[in-house]
């Protein structure tokens, strides 16, 4: 028998990963078609639902006029600051509440009451007290980012096998010992899976502040050109929002492979993002 006969590649019912860029490559073909021969077939006015041909055409215009480049970078400076402190503040308060029962009766109902407020809700807020810069669109975008981290953080950590905690308090391990090498190993897949939904969430909460109230960033040039009626500029700049997604959560998966490569389950899910 083949060495590699049962790698992950060959097992039944695994596409290997040229075969599935190609399912992708004909999914999306399919999809751009059946989007242009509805707009042709219904007649549909480029004011309301641009066919591709049209939103290809303000994709070329708004990269030619050099007018995204800057508002990118704002956002994207949002999206990765609001995500490095929302997930930040999110392990921590995760590792402790996961090791403290005391910190998740006190503490845990306040988090979860807070995370069921619509953070749209309170976006008008944050533009209140931190201004119209970046800054409110950071916190918003740390607000929504930290409570999947801070979920899986604290699913993670209890995940650790009892018996292997047991073990390491009978031969007299400090807790900090027992973090390090039991249960932050095993909380790492959860803490990772945390990550990736909150490095998308994060693009929505930069979105959703640019719309609050905002100088800068894509939100705002979707807001510009929603006023202007420019349905096809308003398309192109959503694609470029959901490239920026796709981009960020390629990058965490990588990360993921790389510093949990020993988690199979993990990496099975990851592999061919």
């Amino acid at each position: 028998m083949s060495s590699n006969a049962n790698t992950p590649a060959n097992l039944p019912g695994r596409l290997t990963p040229s075969r599935r860029r190609t399912l992708i490559a004909l999914f999306f073909i399919a999809v751009i078609a059946f989007w242009h021969v509805i707009v042709s077939a219904f007649g549909v006015s480029h004011l309301i639902f641009p066919g591709p041909a049209g939103v290809l055409g303000a994709m070329r215009d708004v990269l030619a006029s050099g007018e995204l480049w800057p508002h990118l970078g704002v956002t994207l400076y949002e999206i990765l600051a609001g995500f490095a402190a929302g997930a930040l503040a999110g392990f921590v308060l995760g590792a402790l509440i996961g090791q403290s029962a005391v910190l998740e009766a006190v503490l845990y109902p306040y988090v979860v009451a807070f995370q069921t407020v619509p953070k749209v809700a309170v976006a008008p807020l944050f533009v209140l007290w931190f201004g119209f810069g970046t800054t409110s669109k950071v916190v918003i975008t740390a607000t929504i980012v930290f409570f999947p981290v801070l979920a899986n953080t604290i699913v993670g950590l209890r995940s650790a096998p009892r018996d292997q905690v047991d073990l390491m308090r009978a031969f007299t391990a400090s807790g900090w010992h027992v973090f390090r090498m039991v249960r932050l190993p095993h909380a790492l897949p959860y803490v990772f899976a945390g990550l990736d939904i909150g490095i998308v969430l994060a693009v929505i909460g930069a979105i959703v502040g640019e719309f609050v109230g905002a100088q800068a960033g894509l939100g705002y040039l979707i807001l510009q050109r929603n006023f202007s009626m420019d349905a096809a500029g308003m398309f192109a700049i959503l694609i470029v929002l959901s490239l920026i997604g796709i981009v960020l959560h390629a990058v965490v998966k990588t990360i993921a492979r790389r510093a949990i490569f020993w988690a199979d389950a993990f990496t099975d899910l990851s592999r061919g993002s």
